[in-house]
This record gives structure tokens, C-alpha cells and sequence, in this order.
């Protein structure tokens, strides 16, 4: 009987679900972009894996990078859920921090997740020392939570006041709820998030809460459909923070997986771009929806330690800052009153998508524009969903939306949203970049995604960006990701002292102990790992400050002093502001712990052609492409077959199941010894 040798990545996104395999066994791998179902994500998941595993039960893992949760937040369809807090605290989710949709804008609207009557009191006080000044009563909770059930709430939150600093109240609420909540979805604040600051701790625990019936039954019948197909493995999940988790953790814990499918992409492309020796790179995953893009610089992905999903919802858990601007191949083109062109941010998506796919869409979008260029083979359509593309219906509604609109013909029409949608990405580059110190042309740009690769060129000249590096399979990068990704998992826990009152030892011995329990929790999983990181930080800040700096500490064998902290944090805060401020006290305000099981690295040599050909022998076509106001002959290539260390000149243009990739005028593409394709301006 063979052993079990297939580790499987899943991402599913809006339009597609991407599929990739590696079979440790044999040393190859196959590839899969199958239509994403709507409704049910999970059947689109197991057809998917389907494309390319005949038997289930030689599948070893499934590593699954979702967009389950963060759909449930933008689309605000998450579960009826109620609050129980303290006396006094009701509105805190509803307040925020005072702030506004749009800073200089003379109204605002918005409508927290949970209105005011699922928000129910308590007496109960926790004193910001952690002593208790009233207990909670038990049987006043139990009667708050029934009276939430039988109103239709699905999910509750507990959050009390200062809980952060003693939880003794908030657990014993907690079991008081469990012991008559009609089923699993009750969550504790302080169990998602013990740190201080009431409204980001309220908001996190309560997006949670929202999020547990929804993911938890997505991933029970994902469960239910790999075992009704004979897998009996194991099936993690990609956290935002770039690490993957247990399926019961994630059940738990949904909020940690807000932006899993995001994430996954950008570990991918760090790994590979790591092989191929580039330490600094800028991803940008372009999907039907949406454009991410992400900053690795020397080779680390920069963590953020909360986001907001949309506004007013904030989720602070450590997650790889990410920046998603509105413009994918789905995005909509139009002109507006005042006769400008806009692209985006309202999309088709994938259903009823571009007016190329025929499906009832009557609004241009930035991949008609691209096919009406050329630059799309209208007979080979990516992802199997369609057997061709309508280029008539493309041509005729760029013309009638963008072109009489402008005076401009269909071709200079196309062009013209190309260039607004190019705008629109290189200024989010530039906002991960420039604005936050960062050379752009000691980047490469690592595009992604479906459509990220047409785009490759424009970026590298629009940012001045040193080089492009596109993957060997662009189109399922974030599905390899799942296969690289670490198990990792973080906490923080409030200290809020002086650094000159603070037990260093006994917070050093803490932070051990707290390590040592997340260790035990990685090793639970019944994982294979090729080693195990521990990474310790403390967020520090002068007295009088408000934010703070993440101060890194070595902590070996759990000793921890005064004099080494008090060296970490003037060591991070010169690197931040160049300067320390004399005679002022220092404040320890939390500590950070992260853990990571490091999975074996995958050989980037995989995707190396073995049998490549010369360009000559790999060219299919040639082909009219509109591009920088003329008209070009443009030759098409199989880009998979090309043998390593082929060199091209632009514009060229190189085809794969998985994408189209555009080389420019004025660019050469070059195949590295891993199949990747480096694209540079031409000496």
C-alpha cells in the first residue's frame, strides 16, 4: 500500500480556485484553476483537487488558504451575534475611537456588526490594576445570554472592562454562558486578545463571535466532502499572519483568518523570489477584484499588528500588512460627470464578470481592455470556465462607454483604461514603498494572480522599479503558498508597568513558560517540522506616550533583566526616530510571542524545466497588440516549454494555462535556472 505523498495548497478567491500539489514522493507537481462555486466554496475546493489527485487517500495534507471570513466582513453576511459587557461599556464597539469614514467629510454613516439591543450589561468592575471591585453575578449572565438566544442571536461575546488585567469575572461569565448557549459559538475577549485598549479587544473578540457559525460550518462540510471522498489526513489552515493553524483552531479562532488567502501569496513569493536571489521584492496579486500588494524587505514580510477590515472593524492580530486597492481584472471602467475616466473600484467579479465572458455583464472592465489589445488569446481563456471570449462584445462596449464618451478610437480607449487601472496599482506600490522609505529600484515587483503578470512592464516603468520577477505559475502562487507556509502561533498579554518597578526576571519567566505552552500546542498537531522558532517582543514607550515600538529580546533559557530591556528598547527606538529622550521613565505595555514550526522547504528546482526548448520551438503565433499608441507584431510563446537562459525581446507575449504575460517595448525576459521569468529594461 503506498504511503500517503501528495500535500495539497487550496486557495480559493472570488473568480477561481487554485489548485497545487506536490508529490513528495516523485518530486513533481501539478497545477489546477478550476471556476470557485458560489454559495458553497467547498465544492469548488474537493473539484478542484479533483483536476489533479485521482485517489484522496494518497493525499498526506491539505493546506487551505480561505476567503470565507474576510467575504463574511466586506459583505457583512456574518451570524446575528450579541454582546455581554460591563455596566457601562454598551456603545464602546458602536464609538470606536471617534473617528470618521472620511476625515474632512461633513456626514458619515455606520452600523457596527451588532446593534444596540444585542448589546446587553452586567454589574460587574474589574479596576485597572486588576483588582476586583464587584464580582459578576453568574445567574444575571445566564438570564442576559437566554434572553440574547431567544431573540436570534447565533453567537455571543463576553467583554468586561480592564479584563486584560484580571480575567477572573470574564472566565467565570464565560462558563456561566457556555453552561446555557444553545451551541459552541461563545467567545471570551480576553482568550482572543488580553491586551489593553477596549475597543480594538472588543472589536477583534466580537468580528470573532460574528464569524465562528459562519466558518465553522464552511470548513465542517470542507471536512465532511474530503472525507466523503476517502482523505484521511490532515488539513491546516493559512492565517493572516503568513503561518497556518489546526481546522479546530480555526474554528475557534476564525478572526485569525481574515486575510489567509492574501497572506499565503506573499509567503509564497517570498520563498521564491529567496531562491532566485532577490532578497527585496513587492508583491502584487491581481486577482478578478482586487490588487494586493506587500513589501518584503531583506527577505521578511513586514507584520502588522492590526488592520481594519472595513471601517469601523477592527482586527488586531499580528497579520502581514497587506495593501488592497480596488482594480482587477473585473474592475469597471466608466466615465464620470466631470468627463474623467475611472476604473474601479466596482467590479463584475466573476459572476457575471467581464463583458467578454458573456454572461450579462454590459459595463467595460480592465481584462475587455487588455483583450481588446491583444494582449488576451480570446480561444484560450484561463481557468476553464469559458471555451472562448467574446472579443466583439469588447470591442463594441469599450467603444460605447469609454470611446465616443472621449473621442478616442477603441484601441486608444483600451489603452486609456490600462493606463488609469497602471495609476491606480503603481500608487499603491508607491505607498509601501516610497512613503515608507524604501528605494523602489532596489525592488522587483513580484506579480501574481490571474491578471498581475500583464502588467508586469508597466509598473517597472511607471514606479521605476529595478525589475519584475513572475513565478513559474503565477496564477496559483498563493495555492503554494499553503504548501510553504509555517505553523505559527502567536499571544499578547498586558504588562502596563514602568520599566524601574518592573520583576524582569518574572516577566522573562512568563514569557518562557507561555512559549513552552505554545510549543506543546504545535507538537499536538501531529506535524513534521524541520525545526522550531521562538520569537519574543516587548511593545515599549516612553511615559506621557501613546504608541509604542516593537522592541525584540533574546530570551534564552527564560532570563530576562532590567538592563536588557532597557538596551533593546533604546537600540528600536533610535532605529525608529534617531534619537532618545534623556531622564524620561520607559513603560512596558505588552509582550508578544510567536512560535513557529518550520514545515521542510520545498526545493525550488521543481519548477525548473527539464526539457526546454529554444524560443524558436516554443513560438505559436504572432499577433497584432496595441501598445504605447501603435500597433506592434507581437510573437506569442509557450512560456512553459522555453528552456532555461532563453532571452526575449519586447513586446512579447507568453502564455500558460495559469496566465498571459506581457514583455513590453523597451523590456527583455530572461528564464532563470528555476523557470522563473526576470523582466528588465533593455540596455
Amino acid at each position: 500500500m503506498r504511503k500517503p505523498a501528495y500535500v495539497v495548497g487550496v486557495d480559493v478567491g472570488g473568480t477561481f480556485t487554485d489548485v497545487f500539489v506536490l508529490d513528495e514522493a516523485a518530486g513533481t507537481i501539478t497545477t489546477a484553476k478550476v471556476p470557485s462555486t458560489r454559495g458553497d466554496q467547498s465544492k469548488g475546493f474537493i473539484e478542484g483537487i479533483t483536476a489533479c489527485v485521482e485517489n484522496f487517500d494518497d493525499i498526506a495534507t491539505v493546506v487551505h488558504g480561505t476567503t470565507v471570513g474576510t467575504n463574511a466582513l466586506l459583505e457583512r453576511k456574518g451570524a446575528r451575534t450579541g454582546i455581554i459587557t460591563t455596566e457601562g461599556f454598551r456603545d464602546v464597539l458602536e464609538m470606536r475611537r471617534r473617528d470618521r469614514p472620511t476625515t474632512w467629510g461633513l456626514k458619515g454613516a455606520f452600523t457596527p456588526v451588532v446593534e444596540r439591543p444585542d448589546r446587553v450589561e452586567v454589574c460587574e468592575r474589574v479596576l485597572a490594576d486588576g483588582s476586583i471591585l464587584k464580582t459578576v453575578n453568574e445567574d444575571d449572565v445566564r438570564a442576559r445570554a437566554r434572553t440574547l438566544a431567544e431573540s436570534g442571536c447565533e453567537a455571543i461575546c463576553v467583554f468586561f472592562i480592564n479584563g486584560y488585567a484580571n480575567s477572573d469575572n470574564e472566565r467565570s461569565a464565560v462558563e456561566a454562558v457556555r453552561s446555557v448557549w444553545p451551541n459552541p459559538y461563545v467567545t471570551a475577549a480576553t482568550e482572543i486578545l488580553p491586551e489593553i485598549r477596549e475597543f480594538e479587544r472588543l472589536s477583534t473578540a466580537t468580528l470573532n463571535a460574528y464569524l465562528q457559525p459562519v466558518v465553522s460550518s464552511y470548513l465542517e462540510r470542507l471536512e465532511a466532502g474530503l472525507k466523503s471522498q476517502g482523505f484521511d489526513g490532515d488539513i491546516l489552515i493559512v492565517q493572516s499572519n503568513g503561518g497556518v493553524m489546526a481546522v479546530e483552531t480555526a474554528k475557534r479562532t476564525p478572526v485569525r483568518t481574515a486575510l489567509s488567502g492574501p497572506a499565503a501569496g506573499v509567503i509564497a513569493a517570498t520563498e521564491i523570489a529567496g531562491a532566485a536571489g532577490f532578497e527585496n521584492i513587492i508583491t502584487c496579486d491581481m486577482g478578478g477584484t482586487s490588487f494586493d500588494v506587500s513589501l518584503v524587505a531583506g527577505g521578511e514580510a513586514a507584520l502588522a499588528a492590526q488592520t481594519a477590515i472595513d471601517f469601523g472593524m477592527v482586527v488586531r492580530t499580528p497579520m502581514i500588512e497587506i495593501t488592497t486597492i480596488g482594480a482587477g481584472g473585473g474592475s469597471i471602467a466608466s466615465v464620470d460627470r466631470s468627463g474623467l475616466l475611472q476604473v474601479g473600484p466596482q467590479s463584475a467579479g466573476s459572476d457575471p464578470g467581464p463583458v467578454c465572458y458573456g454572461l450579462g455583464n454590459t459595463s467595460p472592465t480592465v481584462t475587455d481592455a487588455n483583450l481588446v489589445l491583444g494582449r488576451i488569446n480570446a480561444a484560450r481563456p484561463i481557468g476553464g470556465k469559458l471555451e472562448h471570449l467574446d472579443l466583439g462584445a469588447a470591442r463594441q462596449t469599450i467603444a460605447d462607454h469609454i470611446g465616443q464618451k472621449l473621442g478616442l478610437s477603441i484601441e486608444d480607449a483600451a489603452e486609456a483604461v490600462l493606463r488609469v487601472a497602471n495609476a491606480k496599482m503603481a500608487g499603491a506600490i508607491r505607498l509601501v514603498s516610497i512613503e515608507k522609505g524604501h528605494d523602489p529600484s532596489k525592488f522587483a515587483a513580484m506579480p501574481f494572480g490571474g491578471g498581475g503578470a500583464l502588467h508586469a512592464g508597466a509598473l517597472i516603468k511607471d514606479v521605476g522599479l529595478g525589475s519584475a520577477l513572475i513565478p513559474r505559475f503565477p496564477g496559483v502562487t498563493s495555492a503554494l503558498g499553503c504548501v510553504v507556509a509555517d505553523m505559527r502561533h502567536d499571544r499578547v498579554q498586558t504588562v502596563n508597568q514602568l520599566l524601574d518597578q518592573l520583576d524582569a526576571a518574572d516577566l522573562g519567566s512568563k514569557m518562557s513558560a507561555d512559549a513552552d505552552e505554545m510549543e506543546e500546542l504545535l507538537k499536538s498537531a501531529d506535524i513534521a517540522f524541520s525545526d522550531i522558532d521562538r520569537i519574543f517582543e516587548l511593545d515599549m514607550l516612553y511615559l506621557g506616550q501613546t504608541h509604542t515600538v516593537a522592541v525584540p529580546v533574546a530570551l534564552t533559557a527564560g532570563a530576562l533583566t532590567g538592563e536588557m530591556i532597557a538596551d533593546a528598547f533604546e537600540t528600536a527606538y533610535r532605529a525608529a526616530y534617531g534619537r532618545l529622550l534623556d531622564g524620561i521613565p520607559m513603560r512596558v505595555m505588552n509582550y508578544r510571542i510567536a512560535v513557529a514550526g518550520r514545515r521542510p522547504g520545498l526545493d525550488m528546482k521543481l519548477f525548473a524545466p527539464t526539457e526546454g526548448k529554444p524560443a524558436d520551438a516554443c513560438r505559436a503565433e504572432t499577433r497584432s497588440v496595441y501598445a504605447n499608441s501603435q500597433t506592434w507584431a507581437t510573437p506569442v510563446y509557450e512560456r512553459l516549454d522555453l528552456e532555461i537562459g532563453t532571452k526575449l525581446k519586447g513586446p512579447a507575449l507568453l502564455e500558460q494555462p495559469d496566465t498571459t504575460i506581457f514583455v513590453d517595448p523597451g523590456l527583455t525576459a530572461t528564464v532563470d535556472r528555476f523557470g522563473n521569468l526576470i523582466i528588465r529594461e533593455e540596455d
